[in-house]
């Protein structure tokens, strides 16, 4: 990945290439913004820049991506980087080399390994193990190990640390008396979104860079270029469900090009906008119910979030278009007739009720309840916000 193929974030880059330029990088810096918005993708192109045996032919470009150093940083194997993320603590346990591995040990290894590969397949992935109390102070001791030592082939050691506001309090003060005597070979990227959480002092020692989530056309011109099969109505509908958040949006548009295992998402969004239809017709509401029941039997828990997501999407529209019948940015160009014929159907619904009668839905999801009783009572209430008195 170069600088051309990072989504957004203009002004962070800006500011990192002019650094570049000058040979005057910081030797700590604290990428701070929103879960997805693409802070570690740029971490890690600062970190192939430094390594990249060919980056000096066009600095302002970034990294080449095709020689062994940047290929190694890709599959995060390169000696020079190292990425630290919140693991369990048994990883880290010293075990007898005479005894075979416990079992506890193997499937922590197993699980680790997963969210490895899941990083190498979305770039936009965070990794954390459930079981983890954190970055903790062992990952910390191997840093200030590694520190100690020249990089290799001339370039730099970069520690990337993800989500830094999980540094367990040990860990925080060790790595702060590293970043107190940093060695000059050494760059540190702390990554967190919750910066506030951060400890101070490793705040106050850091250069800040705060990034955003990256716009709705930054993400369709991404994905015309990453997925050209998709239409401009299917780039507009993912941009717009994916709310900024480039690790969803890369699973979307790995659903919609039929690349996942999951069904495609406009077709999900269909059905989500049959099943309003059928609250709103009285002689089909039977039909909005057995919608219910089969979301419960063949959608998962992250396709029934879609489903939901799929209605305030549409509600938004409506919004929109109550407003100004004319309003172009839609979430979903090639529903706009459909979102006018509900303007003029209902006027004067309490839209804003509703789609938080959606939203009390998605969050009774994300807490495991049952998605039988959920939709059974969203649909109940949708009825009688929404039904013609």
């Amino acid at each position: 990945m170069s600088w051309q193929q990072i989504i957004g974030h203009e002004h962070q880059l800006r500011v990192l290439r002019t650094a570049l330029g000058a040979d005057r990088l910081a030797h700590a810096y604290l990428f701070a913004g929103p879960e997805g918005s693409g802070k570690e993708t740029v971490a890690f192109e600062l970190a192939k820049i430094l390594n990249c045996r060919n980056s000096h032919d066009q600095p302002g470009e970034g990294s080449c991506g095709v020689c062994e150093s940047c290929r190694q940083t890709d599959r995060l194997l390169h000696p020079n980087v190292e990425y630290l993320f919140p693991v369990e603590a048994a990883l880290l346990e010293s075990s007898d080399p005479s005894k075979k591995e416990n079992k506890k040990l193997i499937e922590a290894k197993e699980r680790y390994e997963a969210l490895i590969e899941e990083k190498l397949r979305n770039p936009f992935f965070t990794p954390a193990m459930e079981r983890s109390m954190g970055i903790l102070t062992e990952q910390v001791l191997m840093l200030q190990q590694k520190a100690a030592l020249a990089p290799r082939d001339g370039g730099k050691k970069v520690f990337i640390i993800s989500q830094a506001e999980r540094l367990h309090p040990t860990a925080a003060n060790k790595l702060l008396k590293l970043l107190e005597e940093p060695p000059a070979h050494v760059i540190f990227v702390l990554v967190s979104s919750r910066p506030e959480s951060v400890l101070p002092t490793i705040r106050s020692r850091c250069q800040t860079l705060s990034f955003a989530r990256p716009k709705p056309a930054e993400i369709e011109f991404w994905m015309s270029q990453r997925a050209p099969q998709l239409d401009q109505n299917e780039r507009r509908f993912i941009a717009s469900l994916a709310r900024g958040n480039l690790c969803n949006a890369l699973e979307l548009i790995e659903a919609q090009t039929g690349a996942g295992t999951a069904p495609a998402v406009v077709g999900i969004r269909n059905q989500a906008i049959d099943y309003l239809r059928n609250i709103l017709t009285p002689s089909k509401f039977h039909e909005a119910i057995t919608t219910c029941e089969e979301m419960s039997k063949n959608l998962s828990r992250p396709e029934q979030i879609i489903f939901l997501d799929s209605l305030l999407l549409f509600f938004q529209d409506v919004t929109r278009r109550s407003i100004d019948s004319a309003f172009p940015e839609l979430n979903n160009p090639d529903l706009s007739d459909s979102t006018n014929r509900f303007v003029k159907g209902f006027p004067g619904k309490d839209l804003y009720r509703a789609s938080t009668v959606i939203e009390e839905a998605m969050r009774s999801l994300e807490r495991n309840a049952s998605i039988l009783l959920v939709m059974a009572g969203m649909t109940a209430e949708l009825r009688g916000i929404l039904g013609k008195r």
